[in-house]
């Protein structure tokens, strides 16, 4: 069997990488698409993923999220694994808008991870890193302290250097020169 992150980059290049025309979130127009959810959903995606973003983790990070809905399957997935290798990780997810009813919180699993705790900002695909950053500066908002800032698929289109200027790293499982080398 080949390496997690080899394995990584050919389900992604099965599933989720697609050529053509294509509109970003960004706005961006691009001849490269990544739907990295096709990956991050499916059984053995899912799995690397959290086993892959498991062993980059930093030291005294409690818990994982970001951004609905790219960050839901990685942050739910690291939670699920994380209990079988003994260390158990706590997933938490940011709304894009906070609720207009009940609470009205923009990040929902805070029970399981109080305020102060160290946390690692998730996202599948990574372009500009604007959703990376809006998800930090909420959970920042929330009470969380955020040391660590993880992609699936960084497109290596200035993600990296934004991230960076707002104080964070980013750190990426594969990029796009790999999915299409």
């Amino acid at each position: 069997m080949s390496d997690p992150k080899s394995r990584l980059i050919s389900l992604l290049r099965e599933l989720s990488v697609r050529t053509g025309t294509f509109t970003l979130a960004s706005g961006k127009t691009s001849d490269f698409y990544v739907d990295a959810r096709q990956t991050t959903l499916h059984a053995e995606g899912s799995r690397l993923v959290a086993e892959m973003v498991l062993d980059i983790l930093h030291v005294g990070v409690t818990a994982v999220g970001g951004l609905t809905m790219g960050a839901d399957p990685i942050a739910c997935s690291v939670a699920a694994v994380s209990t079988h290798q003994g260390k158990p990780m706590h997933a938490f997810l940011i709304r894009k808008i906070a609720k207009g009813h009940g609470t009205g919180h923009f990040c929902e699993g805070l029970a399981n991870v109080p305020e102060g705790s160290m946390v690692a900002i998730v996202e599948d695909t990574t372009t500009t890193g604007g959703s990376l950053i809006e998800a930090a500066e909420k959970a920042k908002k929330a009470g969380l302290v955020v040391v660590q800032c993880i992609t699936v698929v960084d497109r290596q289109e200035g993600a990296a250097e934004r991230i960076e200027e707002a104080g964070w790293t980013l750190e990426a499982l594969t990029t796009r020169s790999e999915l299409l080398d």
